[in-house]
């Protein structure tokens, strides 16, 4: 059995992938052309995370809509990584990364009561 050895290390998201999610749940704006489409789905990106942990080189791969490609990559643009710690080398780390769009739930007017007879 052959053993992985890993020489580099690479940038990473200061919290892990929870804080990711997380601040992509808080900063993500639904456009509202995309709202009035009806559009949903989800904006594939590829990006680079320079050796200071600043993202650039945004690539789209699969997109929904100019909306909200546009929104995914702003927000992609946004992040800031924890610079990769290597002796001496300045390493240039590649990531991928999904975009989740998902309309919100309309209330469709219909009141739900849950019951339970007791005898």
């Amino acid at each position: 059995m052959i053993k992985k050895i890993k020489f580099l290390n690479k940038a990473v998201y200061p919290g892990g992938n929870n804080a990711l999610n997380n601040f992509i749940k808080k900063n993500l704006k639904y456009p509202k052309k995309a709202i009035e489409k009806k559009t949903e789905g989800r904006v594939y990106l590829k990006f680079k995370i320079n050796p200071n942990g600043k993202v650039y080189d945004v690539i789209l791969l699969k997109g929904i809509g100019k909306e909200c490609n546009e929104e995914a990559i702003r927000l992609v643009k946004l992040l800031n990584y924890t610079p990769a710690k290597n002796y001496r080398l300045k390493v240039t780390t590649y990531k991928k990364l999904s975009v989740v769009f998902k309309l919100p739930k309309k209330d469709t007017g219909n009141i739900q009561i849950k019951y339970t007879i007791v005898k």
